[in-house]
């Protein structure tokens, strides 16, 4: 997700899509352990989408 994406959201979207993303990631670590992850990029774009997620949250709706 980029950080244009982000910004367009609101507070309750924001938090599931990290929900979503979260299950995604736990998901994506199930499919490397059985060898079955066909592109292991997407755990590290899911871990960064994650935190800029919660980055925007934090400065966007706590402010």
């Amino acid at each position: 997700m980029k950080k244009k994406e982000t910004k367009k959201l609101t507070k309750d979207e924001t938090i599931k899509n990290i929900n979503k993303l979260k299950k995604d990631l736990f998901n994506f670590r199930f499919q490397k352990i059985n060898g079955q992850l066909a592109s292991p990029s997407k755990v590290k774009i899911t871990k960064k989408s994650i935190a800029r997620l919660k980055t925007m949250l934090g400065v966007k709706f706590n402010a």
